[in-house]
């Protein structure tokens, strides 16, 4: 039986295609999955109910890396050695080798995020880091800490500012620009370690106040009470934040998130920040005591907030999902695309020269050992396993959190079992893998489901 033309004016009468049409405006669910459950939904309910339709179309978001987190702490939990992979020391210890992973994979999704790829951040991080330490160490440069990092940032910045260039305006393949900013970069980094009489390894340890500033970076950490506290009021101005956000949407006639919708979100949040601070606190030391957050955690999550309302707060943001959705599209709507792509590097090399000076303050000092090429692969793959797409526009910076995590554990975990590193190697490929082809499924589904 031919389904009624739900528009007679739309398809006269010998139309042969009329009758096998179907009007997808009347079926509400139809449009369910092309906006987020936050901007449909006025109840929990409705918020639930419409973040169910979205996986089930194949958006699955922080869940798969969430269950693969899980898993991964389950496994090594039993497996190691005396069970000692939830213990604080180790959990402590893996956020501090985390910490690197996770902002090298925030600086990755910048690039993600247009759809193209920065294979330089493996070196361009540890290059501003010996920039740092070269300007800070007494016998070449003994300048203050504070202009140190903020030169070294500079520093990058600019070499993300050239490749950038390279890539946006004369438009060659970022693979191609980065990977001969990754050979550059191996041979500038080597460059600079030879200056001054270490030999080329300029340490952090010493008398010097501006070499123990920098090593504080990863190994420093605040005392029990001013965590507790901090802890306290970062949960309290983010939800702040969110409420004041919230009712300014209302006050301008524009849906938002219900009440109890972000009072679970708060109350999450506040919960983990609780389990960490609590961790932390715990006394790790084998002889005395050891005991508060790390700076590398504060570091971690200065950045994360800054690029987060960076993405998601302004117009750069918008413009970058922008391109990286449909280039052609947004330059027709007048964004500035070179500029946009070009400043994306920018970022990406900033981001990379905080993880560089992270990295430096773990290994206490750099040296010509610095596998750079690895850590350019972690950081991709912690984008990816986090949930940012390859093919650009779907992503976002919290990404690098859950994906960092993730490799940290599993390089954490395997070491504890005192398996060598080609071990390592190939399960965080095989991570890896798993993560891309989720991604691939995640997409097909999306097609067919009509959500682009």
């Amino acid at each position: 039986m031919a389904t009624p033309d739900p528009d007679p004016a739309l398809h006269p009468p010998g139309d042969e295609d009329a009758e096998h049409l179907v009007d997808l405006t009347a079926a509400p669910e139809a449009a369910a999955p092309l906006v987020p459950a936050e901007i449909i939904a006025q109840s929990l309910g409705d918020y639930f109910r419409a973040r169910l339709v979205r996986i089930r179309s194949g958006d699955s978001g922080f869940l798969p890396v969430l269950v693969g987190m899980v898993a991964i702490v389950i496994v090594f939990q039993i497996i190691s050695p005396n069970h000692s992979f939830l213990t604080a020391g180790n959990i402590v210890n893996l956020f501090q080798q985390s910490a690197v992973y996770i902002t090298l994979g925030m600086a990755e999704i910048f690039v993600l995020l247009l759809g193209e790829i920065d294979l330089s951040l493996g070196y361009l991080g540890p290059v501003g880091a010996v920039i740092a330490i070269q300007l800070v160490e007494p016998a070449s440069g003994n300048w203050p800490w504070e202009p140190a990092v903020v030169v070294a940032l500079l520093c990058c910045a600019f070499i993300g500012f050239i490749q950038g260039s390279l890539v946006s305006r004369l438009g060659i393949p970022s693979f191609i620009v980065t990977l001969a900013g990754l050979l550059i970069l191996n041979g500038a980094m080597l460059l600079l370690l030879a200056i001054g009489p270490f030999s080329g390894y300029p340490s952090l340890n010493g008398k010097s106040g501006n070499l123990h500033a920098l090593y504080q970076f990863m190994w420093g950490h605040v005392s029990p009470v001013t965590g507790w506290i901090a802890m306290a009021v970062v949960v309290g101005l983010l939800g702040l934040f969110t409420i004041l956000r919230d009712a300014r949407r209302r006050r301008a006639g524009l849906v938002a998130p219900p009440l109890s919708v972000n009072l679970i979100k708060m109350g999450v949040i506040a919960a983990a920040g609780v389990v960490v601070v609590i961790i932390c606190n715990l006394n790790r030391a084998n002889i005395g005591v050891l005991s508060g957050v790390p700076y590398a955690i504060f570091i971690v999550l200065g950045v994360l907030a800054v690029w987060t309302f960076l993405l998601s707060r302004m117009r750069y943001g918008r413009y970058l999902y922008a391109i990286g959705g449909n280039a052609e599209a947004a330059r027709r709507a007048g964004v500035n695309v070179a500029r946009i792509r070009t400043m994306a590097f920018v970022l990406a090399a900033v981001t990379a020269g905080v993880a560089g000076l992270l990295y430096a303050s773990y290994l206490g000092g750099m040296s010509n050992n610095v596998n750079g090429g690895q850590l350019v692969l972690y950081a991709v793959a912690a984008a990816v396993i986090g949930g940012t797409s390859l093919l650009g526009g779907r992503g976002k910076v919290s990404a690098g959190i859950l994906g960092g995590l993730v490799i940290g554990g599993i390089n954490n975990g395997l070491y504890l079992m005192g398996l060598q590193v080609q071990w390592q190697f190939i399960v965080t490929g095989g991570v890896l893998m798993a993560a891309v082809l989720i991604d691939a499924l995640s997409r097909r589904r999306a097609v067919a489901s009509g959500v682009r």
